[in-house]
């Protein structure tokens, strides 16, 4: 009888106190591992039928190429992670890019060497691996500094009237244009660092700016050049400068 009360007594004694809250979180938490998050920088040129692509599917083109190159992703908290995949500047509809730029956070370490051959191994149409560095820890995300444009002027357009358009705007401290069906307005004496014709191009150079960006078709618009655009020709960003460069002692280049 006394071992009876004796072993009922040990065990209510083991039993959680189901009518105090605070019990279970008297448990000492067990230690988590820590996840491994190494940014790489990626360049990249977006051409040929791919231009045509919006930038929420070039997004999805990208998870879709990271997950075929069988890569171990870093992925976002929450109930619905996604991998972590960021782009410093979008690139409209229709537009080339030669010298892109995105940010892959990974859960592995790999060289930047192997990283460059599993991305370019995949040979997806219209874009082209061209380099491949690793952030060093604590370097700030992406941020855009300016972007360089290039429009091809057709054979035969009057380059006397371009340059005309390059002088007006010239004196123009800000345009009014539309986004979303709504005017605003653009600071474009701030955001227009160059303006001019080469070797048979119409050149822009664009600082990107904390309000709203000027787009390089905004500003043909601007110029009453919209014909440029009809005749043929198209836009392409020709560079990415960013804030913060990376030494060449993080990146590799495609051969």
């Amino acid at each position: 009888m006394n071992n009876k009360v004796t072993e009922a007594a040990g065990d209510a004694k083991a039993a959680p106190d189901t009518k105090n809250p605070d019990a279970k979180n008297s448990v000492p938490p067990q230690p988590s591992e820590e996840l491994l998050r190494i940014r790489y920088r990626i360049r990249f040129a977006k051409t040929d039928l791919l231009r045509w692509i919006s930038h929420r599917d070039l997004a999805r083109l990208w998870e879709r190429l990271l997950r075929r190159a069988t890569l171990e992703l870093s992925m976002t908290e929450g109930f619905h992670p996604k991998p972590r995949v960021g782009f410093p500047s979008a690139l409209a509809l229709g537009i080339e890019g030669l010298d892109e730029v995105v940010e892959i956070d990974l859960a592995e370490e790999l060289s930047v060497e192997a990283l460059l051959k599993r991305l370019d191994d995949d040979q997806q149409p219209g874009l082209n691996i061209l380099s491949v560095c690793r952030v060093p820890d604590g370097t700030p995300k992406a941020r855009l500094l300016r972007s360089h444009y290039s429009v091809p002027i057709p054979e035969g357009f009057a380059t006397a009237e371009i340059e005309t358009a390059i002088t007006e705007i010239s004196d123009v401290e800000t345009l009014e244009v539309t986004r979303k069906n709504r005017t605003i307005t653009v600071n474009a004496a701030s955001q227009i660092d160059q303006l001019k014709i080469c070797d048979g191009h119409l050149i822009m150079v664009l600082s990107a700016s904390e309000n709203a960006d000027l787009k390089p078709t905004d500003l043909i618009s601007a110029m009453g050049l919209d014909s440029l655009l009809t005749a043929g020709s198209y836009v392409v960003r020709t560079r990415v400068e960013l804030e913060q460069t990376l030494g060449p002692e993080h990146c590799v280049l495609k051969e």
